[in-house]
């Protein structure tokens, strides 16, 4: 079984993508257990508090270091703890291949303007999923998660598809088509309707993009 602790202000956001696919078939399989830590419940006092004003100054308010040391002293087993910020190494798909053989992965997700500095040195790694800003890391913990969980086996109806998914072998997937054959005078490509498994293989082959 492959565990997930999430440390985060904000718990409730993680409740509708547990209860839907894909996570909720490895939740229902016994195949992972997400464990929701609320970092507000290891606050520095009564009145609940995890930021403070940055030394130096400056806008916004930072995660203290206390309480997030707390949360983390608080698991059995941390196993590779992830720390999401946008100075991290960029995830992807054979980061999640890697962790996918982890059986404990623990994931700090920041808030507000930032988290104290000395966080890092809890971090096995830091981790962005992209150059872009969001106001947590809720949202990229999810996407680590679920990436990560559709490669374990027994997930997928169709675990073949993982060999053919984009990012397998440093390439983008060809495009897919369905019915119907013509749409506005936009047609499949002839080929894909041939019924050649040979040609087909060849023409998705050659559209598969390499990654840059």
């Amino acid at each position: 079984m492959l565990k997930f602790n999430v440390i985060t202000l904000f718990p409730e956001l993680f409740n509708p993508f547990i209860e839907n696919l894909p996570l909720k078939r490895a939740i229902e399989k016994n195949l992972v257990q997400v464990n929701l830590v609320n970092l507000r419940d290891f606050a520095v006092d009564k009145r609940g508090t995890v930021d403070d004003k940055p030394y130096g100054g400056g806008t916004g308010m930072i995660l203290m270091i206390e309480p997030i040391y707390k949360a983390l002293e608080s698991l059995p087993d941390k196993g590779s703890v992830l720390l999401m910020t946008p100075t991290g190494l960029r995830f992807n798909q054979d980061k999640a291949r890697t962790l996918a053989k982890d059986s404990v992965i623990t994931i700090i997700c920041g808030r507000y303007e930032g988290i104290d500095a000395r966080v890092d040195t809890f971090a096995t790694d830091k981790v962005s999923v992209g150059n872009f800003i969001l106001s947590g890391g809720e949202l990229p913990a999810l996407t680590i998660m679920e990436s990560v969980v559709r490669l374990l086996p027994g997930i997928l109806e169709k675990e073949s598809a993982l060999a053919e998914e984009s990012f397998n072998e440093d390439k983008l997937e060809y495009p897919q088509y369905t019915r119907p054959e013509e749409f506005k005078g936009m047609k499949v490509p002839e080929t894909l309707i041939s019924g050649n498994h040979k040609q087909i293989a060849d023409w998705r082959k050659k559209n598969s993009k390499i990654i840059d």
